[in-house]
């Protein structure tokens, strides 16, 4: 990409009215190798329509009522970002983390959220036609008053709260339950053939695939002095009904939750790590029990 179109690609439409974000932003503008970094700050009524957005920090930024058309949010920040009636049609959000995100009335079509986190995030009376969520994990997202007609899903995470206003017509692919169906105000969790027929019979085309879990895969981490077969720890990634549950084993012996993976996907980690057998874990483990003893 010539500096020419990256300018292009910075380029501003409509300043935010809040002046720390609008200085913000002029300086990211200005500044062709710098990584957008909005945090907490106001940038709504914004047009940021067909912005370079990868990898952006957006964590708690009020984008309300923003402009965001074609932006480009690859691994995009955006956890507890408030995108409410914001514009993100045909955006890219590809494995972008929208956790604890508000979407309220947002509109989101044509956008590609493959891949993406959401957890926890409010989406009620979103549109999400022709959106892609092929891989997405939504979970306890509430959907009520949504509109997803024609997107699609392959193996994903709908386990999102519906109401008989969520709009699922053409909704296509497989997908991963439980939901949870909110019927004047009395809620009840559904899955399996409920789950599809509750679907299908509002004109969806899809198939909820049952609960699974797709192994165990296993790293050793190693830096400077360390090497595969000698490691300085290892982690593992469990996949369990399409979501990945990244783990480390630590000094107290035991299994708990990382952002290691995530970090080093994200370019974040300068310790490398490499695939190892279940029993080279095993192996390290109980070596490192034995040291502790």
């Amino acid at each position: 990409m010539t500096n020419e179109n990256r300018n292009v690609r910075r380029t501003v439409r409509l300043m935010p009215s809040d002046a720390e974000a609008t200085e913000v932003l002029q300086e990211w503008v200005e500044q062709a190798d710098s990584l957008l970094d909005v945090s907490a700050l106001d940038l709504s009524g914004a047009d940021l329509s067909g912005a370079d957005l990868a990898m952006a920090l957006l964590v708690e930024t009020v984008l309300r009522k923003a402009r965001l058309v074609g932006a480009d949010l690859y691994r995009a920040h955006l956890e507890g970002a408030v995108l409410d009636e914001a514009e993100l049609s045909n955006a890219v959000l590809v494995k972008a983390e929208l956790d604890e995100a508000s979407l309220r009335g947002a509109a989101l079509e044509g956008a590609d959220l493959g891949s993406a986190s959401l957890y926890g995030v409010d989406a009620r009376s979103a549109c999400f036609r022709e959106t892609r969520l092929n891989g997405a994990s939504l979970i306890d997202v509430r959907l009520e008053g949504a509109d997803l007609t024609d997107a699609s899903v392959r193996e994903t995470s709908l386990k999102a709260i519906l109401d008989e206003h969520t709009v699922v017509r053409g909704l296509s692919g497989t997908l991963f339950g439980p939901a949870v169906i909110d019927q004047d105000g009395i809620r009840r969790e559904i899955d399996g053939m409920e789950l599809e027929r509750w679907l299908n019979d509002r004109g969806a085309r899809v198939r909820v695939l049952g609960p699974r879990s797709d192994g165990i895969i296993y790293y050793a981490k190693f830096g400077e002095g360390y090497s595969p077969s000698n490691p300085q720890g290892i982690v593992r990634r469990r996949m369990v009904n399409g979501v990945a549950h990244d783990e480390a084993f630590t000094r107290n012996l035991r299994w708990e939750p990382t952002d290691y993976l995530r970090l080093y996907e994200l370019g974040n980690n300068e310790v490398d790590h490499a695939v190892i057998s279940e029993a080279e874990a095993v192996a390290f483990i109980d070596e490192v029990k034995g040291q502790s003893t």
